[in-house]
């Protein structure tokens, strides 16, 4: 039996629950990330996020990040978010906050807090283009689609309309051959120059209800292909984050914690 104390965030109701290191057990990490995030027989959450106090002077603590099928992701947006208003929360008093994740140093900037809610800019460094444009060959045909890497690997298609199963294109796409080690899936359509609506299925996670890596590999792909210029406003299902592109890519958007509390589970050694 073990007991890992958590506490809930989520970051525009993508869903994580973060544990410190030094309260998490040593071993079976991946099977205890499934167990923890299952939404019926565990607490429920996106992923499960480790905090580790810093080991260098250039950053204010360390996050590894497990997902919700139990492997290890090198980053997520929203999450990292998660993790910065967790620091906060719990002693860190500056408005910058500096997490190494899998992905290198993030810098985050605290625009607003109400009580347990956080407002964060966060630089999500620059894109990089694997393939502006790629015909992605699928069991119905080649899909035009962008490989674009923002600390893990995204795969943006545009569509004119979400008026069909991208659910289990989403699926497909993310263990698709080409992707060895599986992939991001974003669906992206451009309302006007400005405004870009997507929608998310996350790698070892599945749908979410917005993803930060996500967006912002959608709104690269998008800038790349014409369609929509910098600053602009992401529509996800759980509402609007703002993108700029200067240099590297800066997004705004949320982070809350909703609980805390302790996870009861067999097995593992502490």
């Amino acid at each position: 039996m073990y007991r890992i104390p958590f506490t809930k965030a989520h970051g525009a109701k993508n869903d994580f629950l973060l544990t410190k290191s030094a309260d998490a057990p040593r071993s079976g990490l991946p099977a205890i990330a499934q167990a923890i995030c299952d939404r019926h027989t565990g607490v429920g959450a996106d992923g499960w996020m480790l905090i580790e106090p810093a080991s260098t002077a250039d950053h204010d603590a360390a996050i590894r990040l497990f997902n919700s099928d139990g492997s290890e992701a090198e980053i997520s947006g929203n999450g990292t978010r998660c993790a910065a208003a967790f620091l906060i929360a719990h002693g860190h008093e500056k408005d910058e906050v500096r997490v190494r994740t899998g992905a290198g140093i993030k810098s985050l900037r605290l625009l607003d807090r109400a009580d347990r809610g956080f407002l964060f800019e966060m630089n999500m460094g620059r894109p990089e283009f694997t393939a502006e444009r790629f015909q992605l060959p699928l069991g119905a045909g080649a899909r035009d689609v962008t490989l674009v890497w923002v600390g893990n690997p995204q795969c943006a298609m545009p569509v004119a309309d979400f008026d069909f199963d991208w659910r289990a294109l989403g699926a497909e796409i993310e263990r698709h051959p080409q992707f060895p080690r599986r992939t991001n899936v974003s669906f992206l359509r451009a309302r006007d120059e400005h405004t870009l609506e997507v929608l998310f299925w996350e790698r070892g996670a599945g749908e979410t209800m917005s993803s930060g890596t996500g967006s912002t590999g959608a709104f690269a792909a998008a800038v790349m292909r014409g369609l929509v210029r910098s600053p602009a406003r992401i529509i996800t299902p759980a509402g609007p984050m703002d993108v700029r592109w200067d240099t590297d890519i800066f997004l705004t958007g949320p982070a809350e914690i909703v609980a805390e509390g302790v996870f009861l589970g067999a097995g593992g050694r502490a």
